[in-house]
């Protein structure tokens, strides 16, 4: 669990310091705000598709770490070439290659945190991974505000990540070779979904595809901040880095309470991240900053307890394709939310925050009436020590 941390706290130190100067690096290269949506949401999509693939895959061949060493070698080592890119069609193939990366490696990840966190609570495991997480992605994002601070230069932003990334990929070189097979952790056999993904299961992901659609993506986000000139270029980067750091203490707290109280710590989750939109396309700089620290918490409880569900719903035999179906659905519908938000923002930003608020209060209602159903497939937990 923790080489596993170490890894993500390296690669979001390089990924997540490029997903928070890509859109004003966009539109400096020409993009216009329809290009960065979806172009945004369509890497999205082809992120969340591959990892059906790579999931699928790996419950068929068990080589966890070949399928992950490839996906974090392309998502990783793509970010500083940007530094090249002379155009924004270049700059958003870049883009598209370090999604498919994280696509192909998140799936094989996420099976491997699963097995790890089984004696410590699902909820909390995948807690503590996106802590360490996060801490890698407010680290990077402030390296790169400060750069900017000092030399208002893009390229070199992203020229400097390939330190991160190489090390991010030398210490998972290092958790291989002390953990050959992970799936030993978890032995397979019969769990609460043992009986397949039914209709709790599917129910489940409409209400993440909701939320996914209805969550405007950071660099829709960092472009309009940029474009309304309320907040400078090196606060753009701060906002993310602050961002980060409220996702991974979040991410502690709800996965601590997930473990305890079940589905209601993500309904609850999800109605406080609704006025993410209203404030930051409609407020000033203190409105955007609240905002950034809202969506930080959305994103912690997505990537922390929405992942757990899927964890508990699934037999440790099928958990990659589990995980895989959840990714794609998720991407879908991320996608086609980030290109209409996209489209709306050049449109009318009222319709856009409309949106947004209306998705993200449908998904806390069905959630909510999940609720009882979801409990009964979670695993009792150990009270979360850190030692498994």
């Amino acid at each position: 669990m923790l080489l596993l941390g170490t890894v993500s706290l390296f690669g979001d130190m390089t990924y997540e310091s490029a997903r928070s100067i890509s859109g004003p690096f966009l539109a400096l290269l020409g993009a216009s705000a329809t290009t960065v949506g979806v172009a945004a949401g369509l890497g999205e999509l082809l992120g969340y598709a591959l990892r059906l693939v790579s999931g699928s895959l790996v419950d068929r061949t068990r080589r966890y770490w070949s399928i992950a060493l490839t996906g974090y070698a392309l998502n990783l080592l793509a970010v500083p070439l940007l530094a090249l890119a002379g155009s924004w069609q270049l700059a958003v193939g870049l883009l598209f290659i370090e999604r498919a990366g994280r696509a192909i490696r998140v799936s094989p990840r996420d099976a491997m945190l699963s097995f790890a966190g089984r004696r410590m609570g699902k909820g909390w495991g995948f807690a503590l991974h996106e802590a360490m997480d996060q801490g890698g992605a407010m680290l990077g994002p402030l390296a790169v505000a400060a750069l900017l601070a000092w030399r208002h230069d893009y390229r070199l932003g992203f020229a400097v990540l390939l330190l991160p990334a190489l090390l991010s990929l030398g210490v998972l070189l290092l958790a291989r070779a002390l953990y050959p097979n992970p799936a030993a952790l978890e032995p397979a056999g019969l769990a609460l979904g043992a009986r397949g993904f039914d209709r709790v299961y599917w129910r489940y992901l409409i209400a993440a595809g909701c939320i996914a659609a209805g969550f405007a993506d950071y660099p829709l986000i960092a472009f309009h901040l940029g474009k309304s000139g309320g907040v400078g270029g090196e606060w753009i980067a701060m906002f993310y880095a602050i961002a980060m750091g409220v996702d991974g203490l979040a991410a502690l707290l709800l996965g601590y309470g997930y473990d305890r109280h079940g589905l209601s710590v993500l309904v609850l989750a999800a109605v406080l991240a609704m006025p993410v939109a209203p404030l930051v396309f409609w407020g000033g700089f203190g409105a955007s900053l609240a905002g950034a620290i809202l969506w930080g918490l959305g994103m912690g409880a997505q990537e922390s307890i929405m992942k757990a569900t899927i964890a508990a719903m699934s037999p440790a035999e099928q958990r990659g394709r589990a995980f895989g179906v959840y990714h794609l659905a998720f991407g879908v519908f991320w996608f086609a939310g980030s290109a209409l938000m996209g489209w709306l923002y050049d449109v009318s930003l009222t319709a856009l925050v409309v949106f947004s608020v209306a998705l993200q209060g449908l998904a806390a209602v069905q959630l909510f009436t999940l609720i009882g159903p979801i409990d009964r497939y979670l695993l009792p937990a150990t009270p979360p020590d850190g030692r498994a």
